[in-house]
């Protein structure tokens, strides 16, 4: 305690010669405790960058969407804070509002930080879009198609990432856009005003710069007059005649519940009349997943596209107090009585709707080894020219296991016989190769054994389509390699059952998108048709 006797007092009657070096003392021991202090700061920094041990933790965070990169000791205490502070720790509690926003890092972090003003508050961020919101920021896609099954967060998080590039990108607008008109207010133009004001919990009156009408509907930042525009597809002629303010333009668009769209020409029009007059663009498109491997969405999110993202997410990534205790009952529920249906609904894989031909199918890589050991092959043609394409398959049959491999294809449109046939020996193919051809055309067989082919025609016969259908799919199972055989997996994957307008199947098997499915029933007729098989 300071008293009269510890006490310096403001005069002193010390020569100069002593406050000179004492002063030099003080000096010396400040400058000490100042290397002392930056020497464990620079500890720390080190020991807060090192990477977390493995455990369940480690895991856990994973899980949450965190990248192997990001889990460091600094990343371990931070949640740990956070967890702690969740459950009613005060202390926890103001460290984590006293770091929240510094890094300890790259100085390029720090000046993302300072960017972004607004962002989307962390305790908002469902955990398995951390990452997608860092790539959003970083501009590294176009396109995010943000799939998945219910209570994954996912139409949550595109609409948190919207007002988040509005509020940092005052030269843009945006758009929301679902299949009809009338479903919007009470819909996405509902969710748009849920997220403003979620925002508003953490950039205090952020609300109050908005103005929310309804006719025209329309969401619109008073400060600097960027609007969110509500569109349906059902009036295609009111998004062409968008207008945004002088200066802006649509930086944003986003589909929700895109699959129930008129597929992806429609789309695709869409965005050519509305991407335009500017040079940064963000494309969200969210829906649940499919259950059709047929359906457009699952079609052409396996197209390779460079400026795309594909996103899978599900309810297990989702706070569970987000959800509420009801939701994961019933999704554990259905995992239990209905498993095919959790799968799509919830986790959102395709599953199929229960029409699909061949549920015996193992898409995985054949590997050189197992083809050098197949001791006896088949090939088979389907002819086509176009729209119908020419269609080759090579494969092996394990009669003991039932187990058939298809290992090579090859596919064409426009190509005449004779260069087929080129293509054919450059794989590989013999005049000694026995293949069997789509009898339909008996010039194009003609023309292979011109060439020197060992080529014959499948004998068909009445019922042969239906009793080989049926035998391919009553095999143990049916192994493409989709790197060796891409067009021949799609079409295997997506081949269903027709049916009628009330989802009732009908008998029969289509004769579309069948190509190299001939091919495959063509190679081996002698084996099906063999009595006993």
């Amino acid at each position: 305690m300071p008293n009269e006797q510890n006490l310096t007092p403001f005069t002193s009657n010390q020569s100069r010669e002593e406050a000179e070096r004492n002063g030099r003392k003080g000096g010396q021991k400040s400058g000490e405790v100042r290397r002392q202090k930056k020497a464990i700061k620079d500890t720390m920094k080190m020991l807060l960058a090192l990477e977390m041990p493995e455990s369940e933790g480690k895991e856990s965070l994973r899980k949450m969407g965190i990248s192997d990169e990001d889990l460091t000791i600094q990343t371990q205490i931070a949640v740990q804070q956070i967890d702690k502070a969740m459950k009613g720790n005060l202390e926890s509690a103001k460290f984590v509002r006293d770091t929240a926003g510094e890094y300890i890092g790259a100085e390029e972090e720090k000046e993302e930080v300072e960017q972004y003003k607004v962002s989307i508050p962390a305790k908002d961020i469902p955990p398995a879009f951390i990452n997608i919101y860092r790539s959003i920021l970083n501009r590294e896609y176009l396109e995010y198609w943000l799939l998945g099954g219910r209570g994954s967060i996912k139409s949550t998080f595109a609409n948190e990432a919207l007002i988040d590039l509005l509020e940092n990108n005052p030269k843009m607008c945006a758009i929301i856009i679902r299949r009809y008109t009338n479903t919007l207010r009470d819909s996405v133009y509902a969710q748009t005003e849920w997220t403003i004001s979620q925002f508003s919990e953490t950039f205090h009156g952020l609300i109050d710069t908005y103005d929310f009408k309804v006719s025209p509907m329309e969401v619109t930042k008073k400060t600097t007059s960027q609007k969110i525009y509500f569109r349906g597809t059902d009036d295609p002629g009111k998004i062409k005649s968008i207008k945004p303010p002088r200066g802006m333009y649509i930086g944003v668009i986003l589909y929700e519940e895109f699959d129930q769209l008129q597929g992806m020409n429609a789309i695709r029009k869409i965005n050519q009349s509305i991407v335009r007059g500017g040079e940064d663009f963000i494309q969200l498109y969210v829906c649940n997943t499919p259950a059709s491997k047929q359906h457009f969405v699952n079609k052409e999110k396996k197209v390779p596209k460079k400026n795309r993202l594909v996103h899978l997410s599900d309810y297990r990534s989702a706070p569970k107090e987000w959800l509420g205790q009801a939701f994961i009952d019933e999704a554990e529920f259905v995992a239990e009585t209905l498993p095919t249906t959790y799968e799509n609904e919830y986790l959102g894989h395709e599953t199929g709707d229960g029409g699909n031909v061949f549920e015996n199918l193992e898409i995985r890589e054949i590997t050189d080894e197992e083809i050098e050991k197949f001791d006896w092959v088949y090939k088979g043609i389907d002819w086509g020219w176009y729209p119908d394409p020419y269609a080759y398959n090579n494969m092996y049959y394990n009669s003991q296991k039932r187990e058939l491999y298809i290992f090579d294809e090859f596919h064409a449109n426009k190509m005449s016989n004779e260069l087929t046939w080129q293509a054919l020996q450059e794989k590989g193919v013999t005049e000694d190769d026995l293949i069997t051809a789509d009898s339909a055309e008996n010039k194009s067989i003609g023309d292979y054994r011109d060439y020197g082919s060992n080529i014959r025609g499948a004998q068909k016969g009445p019922g042969s389509v239906e009793y080989s259908m049926k035998w391919l799919s009553s095999l143990k199972k049916i192994v493409i390699d989709r790197e060796r055989c891409p067009n021949t997996a799609t079409e295997f994957e997506e081949y269903e059952f027709e049916k009628d307008k009330d989802g009732n199947v009908i008998t029969g098997y289509p004769d579309e998108n069948n190509h190299h499915i001939d091919a495959v029933r063509y190679a081996l007729e002698r084996v099906w048709g063999r009595r006993g098989e």
